[in-house]
């Protein structure tokens, strides 16, 4: 077969259903017996903190996608996630279900009960690599040309902390909150899984700290999802108002556990210059989040690992840089923006799959990037710049990394190509995968420099006025638009921002056509020359 996904979790689904549309020989390999087998688990409290938001006063169903955080992608915009429920942070059970329905309303080819336990390439040699074999648990061997990988982050992240192997996981610890009553805790790690831990254990444990390295990062402020939301911060409050929880800013040196069971734990502190102090615990719950598991590689085909070993290393095509031909979907690509944008999650990878399936279709089938023709004007290029900018969900959710491309051929035509990852358009157009380009815009949507290091609460800090038409000072989310020559991909030779706009809305004359016609129309003028002949 041309393509084997492993995992029926959501990257898998929908890596699934953007094969079948294509016609591709493919098949689905799950070790379930059903989609989304992770979400029968996870989150440990049963409340997924990805946002459901059904009434938008929008009847488009592609801005909608800009509030629904769970939907997997389909040309009929069928089944969405939203038609399941109207809370704002649903159940995790209604994912399973969701995941469920998406697979029997596409009929997706998905072989159930089918746990891989080895990815083999026994016949790469000198003629290049050969084909993938995957191994069963039942003994069935699948093989395919290409493989890809949508099996998230499966095994917990063991920090290397002298007597962790003590402690509580995450991913194993009681959620009964009876069980702690009148008890010290200390939750190790401080992402979303630590505060809900920890918020879950309010009303019972006597003193509760939750310990970690930095400074802790809020969502709300660093715009990046993953850090602690506002649904799990309500441990803060206890903090701060001084009911005997505190956040611990530093290291866990070491954890000593005592004869009767209880613990005494040594932390240095970031901000008393690296103070060690021992503190006693009853328990100790290790939260520090999850990493891929690569153990079903063979050696001949074992990918490169990066940020400490948590996730496959990957090149702006999603692909192994070790092993070609074995390509990654779904949370696990949050590598290429790793606490940058969306890529880590649902409503951020899904357009992730939906371009690495363009890049497949491209590199392995003889399809080139969807594209369509505009006339070589200014005003052409600006109307279709505005009209995608506010409205593509795409553009909006995985911001700063995910791109439209403006193609200036060398003979002055122009194409438009939507949703190209911005790292993998410059590769491409330096090797000739996006044709004869003389030179090329990409339009984003960004947020501004510094924007995560200012409250937006406070008054006292600057905002770009609206009228203001450069919007190069704007924090808040907004269009940028970048020129670059095609013989130098990827050093941009010109940039335009257009101002930030409470509504997303970038369509004043005044504000924002104008000034970025005014930035096109030199850049928009007849054929490009030939290169240089190579000596």
């Amino acid at each position: 077969m041309d393509y084997l996904v492993v995992g029926a979790g959501p990257a898998g689904l929908q890596a699934g259903y953007f094969l079948q549309q294509a016609g591709r020989s493919h098949l689905i390999v799950e070790s379930g017996a059903a989609p989304g087998e992770f979400f029968t688990r996870f989150p440990r409290h049963r409340t997924l903190i990805s946002i459901n938001k059904v009434h938008t006063g929008w009847d488009d169903p592609e801005l909608n996608m800009r509030t629904d955080w769970n939907s997997l992608l389909s040309d009929e915009h069928r089944p969405l996630f939203t038609a399941r429920t109207a809370r704002y942070f649903p159940d995790a059970d209604e994912m399973v279900g969701y995941l469920a329905d998406f697979a029997a309303a596409h009929r997706l080819r998905i072989r159930y009960g089918t746990r891989i336990t080895e990815i083999s390439r026994p016949d790469t040699g000198p003629s290049g690599p050969g084909d993938f074999l995957a191994r069963a648990a039942d003994g069935t061997t699948y093989r395919a040309r290409r493989v890809i990988v949508a099996t998230g982050v499966t095994r917990p992240y063991v920090p290397a902390i002298e007597g962790v192997e003590t402690v509580e996981r995450y991913d194993e610890v009681s959620v009964d909150p009876a069980g702690f009553t009148g008890q010290r805790v200390l939750i190790i790690g401080r992402a979303n899984s630590a505060f809900e831990t920890a918020d879950n254990l309010i009303e019972t444990a006597a003193v509760i700290h939750v310990a970690g390295p930095g400074s802790l990062k809020l969502a709300w402020q660093t715009h990046f999802v993953g850090h602690l939301r506002a649904v799990n911060n309500n441990f803060l409050d206890t903090y701060q108002l001084k009911l005997q929880n505190a956040v611990l800013d530093g290291n866990i040196e070491r954890i000593r556990q005592q004869p009767d069971g209880s613990y005494v734990v040594s932390v240095s502190f970031s901000r008393v210059n690296e103070v060690v102090k021992d503190i006693a615990y009853d328990r100790v719950i290790l939260a520090t989040g999850f990493r891929f598991d690569p153990s079903i590689f063979a050696p001949e085909c074992r990918p490169e690992l990066a940020v400490n070993d948590r996730f496959p290393a990957q090149t702006d095509a999603w692909e192994s840089p070790n092993v070609p031909g074995l390509y990654f979907a779904g949370t696990i690509t949050q590598v290429r923006d790793f606490k940058k944008s969306t890529s880590g999650f649902i409503h951020g990878f899904r357009y992730g799959v939906r371009a690495l399936h363009r890049i497949l279709e491209a590199r392995h089938h003889d399809r080139p990037w969807p594209a369509r023709a505009l006339p070589a004007t200014a005003e052409a290029v600006t109307d279709a710049m505005i009209a995608r900018v506010n409205r593509s969900s795409a553009l909006f959710q995985v911001f700063g990394f995910l791109g439209d491309a403006v193609l200036v051929d060398r003979d002055g035509t122009v194409r438009y190509c939507e949703e190209v990852p911005v790292d993998h358009l410059h590769t491409a157009v330096a090797d000739g995968g996006f044709g004869e380009v003389g030179s090329y815009f990409t339009v984003t949507l960004e947020y501004g420099e510094g924007h995560d290091k200012v409250n937006p609460f406070d008054i006292s800090a600057g905002r770009v006025s609206q009228q203001d038409t450069t919007g190069l000072d704007g924090r808040y989310l907004h269009p940028v638009v970048r020129a670059f020559d095609g013989a130098a991909p990827g050093k941009a030779t010109a940039e335009h921002h257009l101002t930030e706009n409470l509504e997303n809305e970038w369509d004043s004359e005044e504000v924002h056509r104008a000034p970025l016609r005014t930035f096109l129309r030199p850049r928009l003028t007849g054929p490009a020359p030939a290169p240089a002949a190579r000596p």
